[in-house]
C-alpha cells in the first residue's frame, strides 16, 4: 500500500463486542469519497454503525466484502488521499475539451450498428439467434432494450422466444437479523403469549392536534404527533397495572418504579427499538423531540447500543406502514408490547346512531405467566379511555 493510504479499521463498538459483520460498502473500490462521508456500514447483533472517511480520497482496496465478518481493530480496506475529481464539461461546438470515451464494450457494440445492449435484451437476442448490431436501440444513448429485441423479432417471420429468468441468490443473515430471529423464536417458546384487542376513536386526539399543532411546533420546534399521546397513556397504564411493567427472571418477578418505554422505529438497516428512559417524567414536547431525534439517527444508523438496551415495555406502530391489525410479539424479558395500527374511517355506533369516525385497532400482547387477563384487558381499556379523552392525560386523572 502507498504511504498515502489510510487504514479503514473496525472501531471499538462496545465492551462485549469482539467482531462485526460487514453490511454494505457505500463506496466501491476505485471510487472517490468526501471527508466524513459514509464509507462502509457495520452490523453487530444489537445495532448498526457507519465508518466515515477520515479524509477525502479514493477507496483503493477493499479487504472484507459485504457479508464477511471482521474482528475489532481489523483492517477491512484502505483509503488513498486524493483531491475530489472535477467533472468535465461537454465540448462546445467547434472545439473544446474532449469528453471521456465510452467503455470498450459500448464502443464495440456501437461500431457494429447499435447502442449498448442491456442484459435482458442480450439474453433475448441470444435465444433468438440475433447478430450483434442487428437491433436498433431506442433507450437513452441508443441503448438496446428488451422491447427493442421483441419488436425486431416480431417484425420477421420467426416467433419471439422469451425465456423466464430463473436465478437464485444467497445472502448470509446479518447479526442483527440473526438476533431478531433468535429472540422472536425464544419469545414464542419461553413465554405464554396472549393478545387482547380493542379499538379507539381518534377523533378527540385529531381535533386537539389540529387546534394546537402550529403553536406547538412554533414553541418546541417539533410536530405534535400521535406517539406522545400513546406514550403518556401507556405510562399511566403501567403505573396503575405494574405487572405489565414487570419481568420474570427464574422464579422471581422484578418490578420497576420507572417506565423505560421502547419505541420501535424503522431505521436504515431495519427496525430498532431505542428506549425513552424515565418516560413517566417526560412531557409531550420531550417525547416528540426525542422521537424526532432518534428517528433521524436511526435512519443514518447512528443509534448507540446503550440506547437500545433495557426497556420495561414496548410500543410499536404498524400503522405508519398501513397495517390494519396485527399481533405484536413481546421483546423478552419484557411482559408486554402495545401495537398501534392505521387510522381508518369506519362506521361505528354512537348514542344509537351510526356515524363515521377515525378508528384505530389496538393490540396488547402480554406474557400470561406474569400478567392475568384481567390486568391486560383493564390496561388496554385504560389506554383507550385516555386516548378518547386526552384532557385526562394533561390533568393526569
Amino acid at each position: 500500500m502507498s504511504t498515502q493510504d489510510i487504514e479503514i479499521k473496525v472501531p471499538q463498538l462496545g465492551e462485549s463486542i469482539s467482531e462485526a459483520f460487514v453490511g454494505e460498502w457505500y463506496v466501491k473500490e476505485g471510487a472517490y469519497v468526501a471527508l466524513d462521508a459514509r464509507v462502509v456500514g457495520l452490523e453487530t447483533d444489537k445495532a448498526t454503525f457507519d465508518i466515515p472517511a477520515q479524509a477525502g480520497g479514493i477507496v483503493s482496496k477493499i479487504l472484507k466484502n459485504a457479508g464477511e465478518t471482521a474482528t475489532i481493530g481489523e483492517v477491512i480496506g484502505f483509503l488513498r488521499r486524493a483531491e475530489a475529481p472535477v467533472a468535465s464539461a461537454a465540448p462546445a461546438s467547434g472545439g473544446g475539451p474532449a469528453t471521456a470515451p465510452a467503455s470498450p464494450a459500448a464502443m464495440t457494440v456501437a461500431a457494429q450498428g447499435g447502442g449498448h445492449v442491456m442484459p435482458a435484451a442480450e439474453r433475448l437476442m441470444a435465444e433468438n439467434k440475433l447478430a450483434a448490431g442487428s437491433v436498433q436501440g431506442t433507450g437513452p444513448g441508443g441503448r438496446v432494450l428488451k422491447e427493442d429485441v421483441v419488436r425486431t423479432v416480431q417484425s420477421g417471420s420467426a416467433p419471439v422466444r422469451v425465456g423466464g429468468i430463473r436465478e437464485t441468490r444467497k445472502m448470509p443473515l446479518s447479526p442483527i437479523r440473526q438476533t431478531i430471529a433468535k429472540r422472536l423464536v425464544d419469545a414464542q417458546q419461553t413465554a405464554a403469549l396472549l393478545t387482547t384487542f380493542n379499538e379507539v376513536d381518534m377523533s378527540a386526539v385529531k381535533k386537539l392536534r389540529e387546534s394546537y399543532k402550529d403553536v406547538f411546533e412554533k414553541k418546541y420546534g417539533a410536530k405534535l404527533g400521535f406517539m406522545s399521546f400513546f406514550v403518556r397513556a401507556v405510562v399511566s397504564g403501567l403505573q396503575q397495572y405494574p405487572l405489565l411493567n414487570a419481568q420474570m427472571h427464574g422464579r422471581e418477578l422484578t418490578f420497576f418504579n420507572y417506565c423505560d418505554v421502547g419505541i420501535a422505529i424503522g431505521g436504515g438497516k431495519g427496525l430498532v427499538v431505542p428506549v425513552l428512559r424515565n418516560a413517566e417524567n417526560m412531557s409531550f414536547a420531550d417525547i416528540e423531540l426525542a422521537i424526532v431525534e432518534l428517528a433521524g439517527r436511526a435512519k443514518n444508523n447512528q443509534i448507540t447500543l446503550e440506547e437500545l438496551e433495557g426497556g420495561t415495555f414496548t410500543i410499536t406502530n404498524g400503522g405508519v406502514y398501513g397495517s390494519l391489525l396485527s399481533t405484536p410479539i413481546v421483546n423478552p424479558p419484557q411482559s408486554g408490547v402495545l401495537g398501534m395500527h392505521g387510522i381508518f374511517d369506519r362506521p361505528v355506533a354512537v348514542n344509537g346512531q351510526v356515524v363515521i369516525r377515525p378508528m384505530m385497532y389496538l393490540a396488547l400482547t402480554y406474557d400470561h405467566r406474569v400478567v392475568d387477563g384481567r390486568e391486560a384487558v383493564s390496561f388496554l381499556k385504560l389506554v383507550k379511555d385516555l386516548i378518547e379523552d386526552p384532557t385526562r392525560l394533561i390533568l393526569e386523572v
